[in-house]
């Protein structure tokens, strides 16, 4: 007697099939698995025969075999419990082999026989509907496997979608099966993200910083704030996810696979509030970039599409920092082990903070640094150029003074500010979608026969707003007038720009031009988005 479920493994994001192959023979009694399965598929012996006695059911005293193909594929996690299950019931005659045939299942069986949360459903619903199957989870994952078959938007019929079964119990599920009961069809929510931010207004002085934080908000772009303790640095990027716009429902879809994969998704719902996360600055480089004995997503790919908030920047190791560099560049992480290579998406907004030098007051005149200038040089000379390259706005904090702090609440709130993004936003998505569309058509141009993107489309169309931009698409979004290029090539010279930063300056200044309505990049918005390039912390304080 033999039956065949299929079920999924996860590398990173990607999603690989695997079918459990049940024998049920005569010999000794034995429950043999194989299929290079880790420590918790092994334990799914018990867990799938404490289960079945719950309902009733005894496994025949004979030799059963399992098999997970393909044998070389490394198996973890316990959301092999039901693929098995169900084989075995197959195998046994309880369920036909029919009636599991157009589905990918996957849950974790607790010995009462109840099905439990496992992670990777929305990811695994995403595959089974894109192959045309079906999908069976625990019941308390079924809003997210609902989500499974939307493709890139909320808006779909329904009859266009998979079935998804989502039951709370082994035993629900075989007389659902059996024709015996119906399972209500999971329904796809949405979670509730009216979140109350703390609000710009609360913030006094500091004019400056918070027209960086605008500008950093209005076109993605990578930020750093350096200023003494009690200078407002964190409390200015607490209040940046209340001035970002929400997550296109493409972008809510990608944010969400690393949630479900990371065991994050609260309630099976979709948020389309970005993600804003601020490890402490003792986070290991493996907490940081993703890694561990299994490869877990790290704090750059649960800020996918979110704020990554560094604060006490130079306190984080050394290493750490640097493993930074490609993601920011590449926007994934690719974490490669002897027994894993596994990719992740990291395309985050860093926002960081520090102190001037370690004991914070360098630039202070009311205080004194005793080793001042070396007590600066140190401190900064932690970060390295490279890292510092890619970070598109640098501002100064300064203290704020008891004027400041007498003065009446500012009368501009983050919803002010956060509409002006919005509009920015709102330009910057119209004018890529369109050198997309242009991008397409020019493609199929060049092979009609074929009619499949280039590269230079698919580049563009990653693009959702100007810090996404680079090459042939930023030259052809930012291209500034003839003043503002003159003024570029002459501070490049006499700074020594390096070509990614004179880049950066074009995303900036652009962003510049959309928070100003202008449709060309003048030399004005070069000038501001070159006054917010830091040069190299040793030379600056050598000067």
């Amino acid at each position: 007697m033999q039956a065949k479920v299929r079920t999924v493994a996860f590398q990173g994001v990607d999603v690989l099939p695997v079918d459990v192959q049940v024998m049920i023979a005569p010999g000794t009694v034995a429950f043999a698995m194989v299929g290079l399965a880790d420590k918790a598929v092994g334990e799914s012996r018990e867990r799938v025969r404490a289960a079945l006695r719950a309902l009733g059911l005894a496994l025949p005293p004979q030799r059963i075999s399992v098999n997970l193909s393909p044998a070389d594929l490394a198996k973890e996690g316990s959301h092999y419990d039901l693929p098995i299950a169900l084989a075995l019931l197959a195998a046994m005659g309880v369920l036909t082999r029919e009636c599991l045939e157009d589905f990918v299942v996957l849950g974790e069986l607790a010995l009462d026989g109840s099905l439990s949360r496992v992670p990777g459903v929305l990811p695994a619903a995403i595959a089974a509907a894109s192959s045309g199957r079906g999908l069976i989870c625990p019941a308390v994952c079924g809003g997210e496997a609902a989500w499974g078959g939307f493709g890139g938007g909320f808006e779909s019929d329904d009859s266009d979608r998979p079935a998804i079964v989502a039951a709370p119990s082994l035993l629900a599920l075989i007389n659902h099966l059996r024709g015996q009961q119906t399972l209500a069809a999971p329904e796809a929510l949405i979670a509730d993200d009216r979140t109350v931010y703390p609000d710009l207004a609360e913030i006094k002085g500091q004019e400056s910083a918070k027209r960086v934080l605008e500008v950093a908000a209005a076109g993605g772009h990578n930020l750093l704030m350096i200023g003494p303790p009690g200078s407002g640095k964190s409390m200015l990027a607490a209040r940046l996810p209340g001035l970002l716009p929400p997550l296109e429902p493409d972008e809510a879809l990608e944010a969400s696979m690393v949630r479900s994969l990371a065991g994050d998704l609260t309630e099976g719902k979709l948020s389309r509030r970005r993600n804003f996360r601020d490890p402490h600055h003792s986070a290991t480089l493996q907490a940081l970039i993703g890694g561990g004995q299994r490869v877990r997503p790290g704090e750059v790919s649960l800020a996918h599409h979110g704020v990554l908030f560094l604060d006490e920047l130079p306190e984080f190791s050394r290493a750490a920092l640097e493993a930074l560099r490609q993601p920011l560049e590449s926007g994934r992480v690719t974490v490669a082990r002897a027994n894993a290579h596994v990719t992740y998406p990291a395309r985050f907004q860093l926002v960081a903070a520090m102190n001037p030098c370690r004991c914070g007051h360098l630039m202070e005149p009311s205080r004194s640094c005793g080793r001042a200038p070396r007590c600066g040089v140190d401190y900064q000379g932690k970060l390295s150029g490279p890292l510092l390259d890619r970070i598109d706005l640098c501002i100064d904090v300064p203290a704020v003074g008891a004027a400041d702090l007498a003065l009446p609440p500012p009368s501009e709130s983050s919803s002010d500010v956060a509409a002006r993004v919005a509009a920015a936003r709102a330009v910057q998505r119209e004018r890529l979608a369109e050198l997309d569309r242009k991008g397409r058509l020019l493609a199929v141009e060049a092979d009609p026969a074929a009619g499949l993107l280039s590269d230079r489309a698919r580049g563009w169309s990653k693009a959702r707003c100007n810090a996404d931009t680079d090459g042939a698409l930023l030259a052809a979004i930012a291209e500034p007038d003839a003043e503002g290029r003159a003024l570029l090539t002459r501070a490049a010279e006499r700074l020594g720009l390096s070509a990614r930063a004179w880049h950066r300056t074009l995303r900036v200044a652009r962003t510049l031009a959309d928070l100003d309505g202008s449709q060309s990049v003048r030399r004005l918005h070069i000038a501001e988005a070159l006054s917010y390039r830091r040069p190299q912390p040793r030379a600056a304080l050598a000067a």
